[in-house]
Order: structure tokens, then sequence, then C-alpha cells
């Protein structure tokens, strides 16, 4: 217990047999309940842990038949602590990146109701591009900036951080079962929380790299898979939350702009058409270009400006 909260680690674990006991013998106390969930690792993952369940009963294995992904091995664990009826989930990398000091930090402002969702920035720290390995603190960066307009959180940033908290209330209003699988889901998760009008927070830590972890991530399929689900997503809060929910100007502003961005499009084609075939461009090819580029360009940003005020509460 922390505070009078029932704390639960949700540990998403697949072929880490060489981590998860790190994981283990460094939880901190005032965890209640350490969740692991075996995600159909085929290495000796499930054995490492089965060897502490008897010291430890804290700890409760769940495994998966087949393998789900980092993020359906979260909603797995998510579940678990929502059916039970425990007050706080704070997920923990079965590969022991993640620093028990910073649990503290992460906990509080949801353990103290400011929030109903905290999570890492390791982006924060002026010494993170030194840390973090570049391609990956590149792609990060980018990420991020582009999760701010999909989620609606302007404020947070370090999009795909994994080590987060979470209270009963947020647990008891998702459908764990609808959230992303994969190594979107903390995009995902963010966009359905901002749908709920529950409050996050970053909070900064120091990023962890180098203490034995192996990255699962292929960076030529995340490139590609991540892009296209936040696009989804955009869309999808779009309509879920200022459609459905409580409609907003917003959305035509966006809409507008979206229609003005796909003419300039179709004019730079007939631009760069005219340009190789007839070695000139009509003038006024190129101020109706102009003219849809500017306003494809205010539109979308008046359309981010109204979402910044309708979610600057959420902090």
């Amino acid at each position: 217990m922390y505070k009078g909260k029932s704390i639960c680690a949700v540990v998403p674990a697949f072929n880490e047999e060489r981590q998860i006991a790190k994981v283990i013998t460094t939880m901190p106390d005032i965890v209640d309940h350490l969740i692991i969930i075996n995600d159909c690792s085929s290495d000796n993952t499930s054995q490492e842990v089965k060897a502490y369940v008897e010291k430890h009963p804290k700890i409760k294995l769940i495994e998966h038949a087949t393998n789900q992904g980092v993020g359906g091995a979260i909603a797995t664990g998510y579940k678990w602590v929502r059916d039970n009826n425990k007050d706080i989930a704070v997920v923990f990398a079965g590969d022991a990146q993640m620093e028990p000091r910073d649990l503290l930090d992460i906990l509080d402002p949801v353990v103290n109701d400011e929030v109903d969702y905290s999570k890492a920035n390791r982006l924060f720290s002026g010494e993170a591009y030194k840390k973090i390995p570049k391609v990956r603190y590149f792609g990060n960066s980018v990420l991020s900036l582009l999760t701010k307009i999909v989620s609606g959180y302007w404020h947070v940033a370090d999009s795909q951080t994994g080590y987060t908290a979470i209270n009963k209330k947020a647990l008891h209003l998702i459908d764990w079962d609808k959230m992303y699988k994969r190594y979107g889901q903390p995009n995902d998760l963010l966009v359905r929380l901002n749908i709920f009008d529950l409050k996050v927070r970053d909070v900064p830590i120091q990023p962890t790299y180098n203490v034995g972890e192996t990255s699962g991530i292929n960076i030529g399929k995340v490139m590609f898979t991540i892009p296209w689900l936040l696009f989804k997503l955009f869309f999808w809060r779009m309509k879920e939350k200022y459609i459905i929910r409580n409609f907003h100007p917003l959305v035509l502003f966006y809409f507008t702009g979206f229609v003005f961005l796909f003419i300039t499009a179709i004019l730079s084609f007939r631009l760069v058409y005219l340009w190789i075939d007839y070695g000139y461009v009509p003038m006024m090819t190129a101020l109706f270009m102009l003219f849809t580029s500017s306003n494809a360009i205010l539109f979308s940003l008046f359309a981010m400006w109204f979402d910044m005020e309708v979610n600057k509460g959420l902090k």
C-alpha cells in the first residue's frame, strides 16, 4: 500500500529470461501485487518467474497462449487490476529499463488524485540525446510531436515511454480489448484517455539504457505502422470527441484545411507537369496554389489552437 492506495505493477515480458529476475528482486516494497504477463516467450522467462513465485507471494504470473505484443500484455495486466478492484497500476518493462527509484515520482500525481494518468518523460533532460540511441531519439521526438496533434495532449512529450501509472477510474472507463496491441499502444492509450477528458501529466526522469536489455523494436516496420495508426487515431478522436460526444466547430476547421491541402496537392502536380512539359508555369496556377496552401495552413493552425483550448484543463 502507498498512501492508502493498493499498487499493482504490470510487467509485460517477452523473452526476458536474463532480465526478469532483476525486475522482481528490485521491485519496491510499496507494490502490493506484481503481475507478470509472459507473452508467449520462446525462452525460459516463465521458468524464471515460477522460481520466484513461492518466495514472493505478491507475484501473479499470467501466461499468453499466443504472442499479443507489448500492448496486448499490458492490457491483460490492466484487466487483472480492474477486475480485482485495485487502485493503481504502474507499468514496468520486463527488461529492467525502468528505474525503481523513479516509481514514487510516477505514482504521486495519481495517488494524490491530481491526474488520472502519469507517464515518464525521458526527453525532458538536456542530456537525453546523449543517452538515448540516436535513431530512437529522433524517431521518438517526431512521434511525440505527431502524438500531440493526434491525442490532444499538447503538453505531453515522449509519447513512446512505457513507464506509466493509471488510476481506477481510467482502468474502468477504457475498453482494454480494443486497445492497440503492438508498439503503438502508448499513442493509442493517450487518444482514449483524451476522449474521456482524463488528466495526464509528464514526469521528468533520466533515460536508462545498456542495462542488459535487448530491443524488440523493428525500426523498419514501426516507421510505417505507427504513422498509419496515428493517422487513423486522429480521425477517430475527431469523430468520437468533437462530433459524437460534444460537437465543436474545430472539426470544420480541420476539414476545410484538409480540403485546401488536397487542392494544393493537385495544383502542385499540375505546376510540376506544366514546368516540365512547357518550361513555364501560368501565373494563375501559381497564385491559386499560394492561396490554397495558405488557407490549408491557416485553417489547420486555427483547429489546433481550438484543440489546445479545449484540452488545456487536462494537465
